[in-house]
């Protein structure tokens, strides 16, 4: 295999890998045809560092699952580049694998099946990944969940069944795709907190999109905040907090509402921009911000 692991055994037991850089460079992406043409990413540029979990906010429909296509290897730019460790994504490939919006688990499948689906589609399966598959299922909580379907796991399982599908092949990058969005709050913190503790462990190179403000806080080294549509990066935030991180805590802290507050105001004057064309986007996180500031006040 590319990235190395350590796998279960008699030894340590833990899941780092050999991350990798990627930068996007220039980066612009039109979608439709002569006068209906929409041009969603316009001369974008950032870097994902290695090792690190950087994340990407900004309002609904700017651009940022464009970017995401882009990453993964399942679009290309018009032009720009993007870049692995220094070489040119070219397509997709298991170096950089994408956990969706929405479950993307077989329904067919029962919850170790799902996670051991790579390495049978590619042929992998020994003892070795089979002692890993056991050792990823204990990792996410679903060892008594193991003969379960998807149907039959809550929202919070089914996305730490994605994310140990993920982990079992190797990335190295991970990309989310506000992956816990549509769960209830409280389920939601909890995942927060159980992805930081996985990101903590591995130090996997993570590429995390949202429109959660207190996700993205609690979650990032980096934040890079996006325009409205033609979207690119407007701001990067070094997201100085310690970890671990405890997200009563850290959301507590003056420092994290010091970066909250200069993130809300670079978005909303992004909001204000669209406000007059229409945006629904624009509209609902105006509202949302309108909600904050009055509540912190």
């Amino acid at each position: 295999m590319s990235a190395v692991m350590n796998k279960p055994g008699k030894g340590s037991q833990n899941l780092k890998v050999n991350s990798a850089e990627m930068r996007v460079e220039g980066v612009s992406k039109s979608y439709g045809i002569a006068h209906l043409r929409e041009n969603v990413v316009h001369n974008a540029s950032f870097v994902i560092e290695k090792s690190k979990l950087t994340v990407m906010i900004g309002p609904s429909g700017c651009g940022k699952s464009t970017l995401i296509r882009l990453l993964a290897g399942f679009d290309k730019p018009d032009s720009g580049t993007v870049t692995i460790d220094g070489k040119p994504v070219k397509g997709p490939d298991r170096d950089r694998l994408v956990v969706f919006q929405e479950s993307a688990l077989f329904p067919w499948m029962n919850t170790y099946d799902n996670i051991m689906y790579g390495p049978r589609a590619r042929g992998e399966v020994d003892d070795e990944t089979k002692a890993l598959a056991e050792f990823l299922l204990d990792k996410v909580g679903l060892t008594q969940f193991r003969n379960k379907f998807p149907s039959q796991l809550s929202g919070g399982m089914q996305r730490r069944a994605e994310l140990a599908r993920a982990m079992i092949n190797f990335p190295r990058v991970m990309i989310l795709d506000e992956p816990f969005r549509g769960l209830d709050a409280m389920t939601k913190e909890l995942m927060w907190e159980y992805y930081a503790g996985l990101y903590e462990e591995s130090r996997r190179t993570n590429f995390f999109v949202t429109t959660d403000i207190d996700e993205a806080i609690f979650l990032a080294d980096r934040l890079l905040i996006m325009t409205n549509i033609p979207t690119q990066v407007r701001a990067v935030l070094e997201v100085d907090l310690p970890r671990p991180r405890n997200l009563k805590e850290l959301l507590e802290s003056d420092r994290a509402n010091e970066i909250k507050m200069e993130a809300l105001g670079i978005l909303h004057e992004e909001a204000m921009k669209s406000f007059s064309s229409g945006s629904a986007a624009a509209s609902d996180f105006i509202e949302a911000y309108s909600k904050r500031v009055k509540k912190k006040g």
